[in-house]
């Protein structure tokens, strides 16, 4: 689901808010993005788990960036995503620029409805390969 703090239109809590300081404080914000990588016969799996937002983005687009680079079919797996917003889905459509300038090709999955839904919003169902299961995006490439 796309969406920013509660209230801001998107953009974080001021400098001097304290939930924002307290979030800077938390080691455990850092951990809100898991991150798998794995390799499989002719093709990259990468599966997330968590949030991605501005503040997870960076690890999600450098782990896609080099699968990406590697010129083998890259499936990025978010049935276990519960949350991502603009920089995620701009990480999603870099990597697959990126893959697509390595002759290769990003998939992605994502079943949840919600999920589904914000792609379709977006319009980025037109620029991304998108499977219900990970069988489905083996099978699609």
């Amino acid at each position: 689901m796309l969406a920013g703090a509660a209230g801001t239109g998107g953009r974080p809590p001021p400098a001097g808010n304290p939930r924002q300081a307290a979030a800077h404080e938390d080691p455990a914000m850092d951990n809100a993005l898991i991150i798998r990588v794995r390799r499989g016969p002719g093709h990259s799996v990468l599966t997330a788990a968590g949030e991605i937002d501005f503040a997870t983005v960076t690890r999600l687009r450098e782990q896609l960036f080099t699968l990406a680079e590697e010129g083998r079919p890259v499936i990025a797996d978010l049935d276990q995503v519960s949350f991502i917003d603009a920089t995620g889905l701009g990480a999603l459509v870099g990597a697959a620029r990126r893959a697509a300038a390595h002759g290769a090709s990003l998939h992605v999955v994502c079943a949840r409805p919600q999920t589904r839904k914000l792609f379709q919003l977006t319009e980025l169902d037109r620029q991304l390969r998108l499977a219900r299961t990970l069988a489905g995006a083996v099978h699609d490439m």
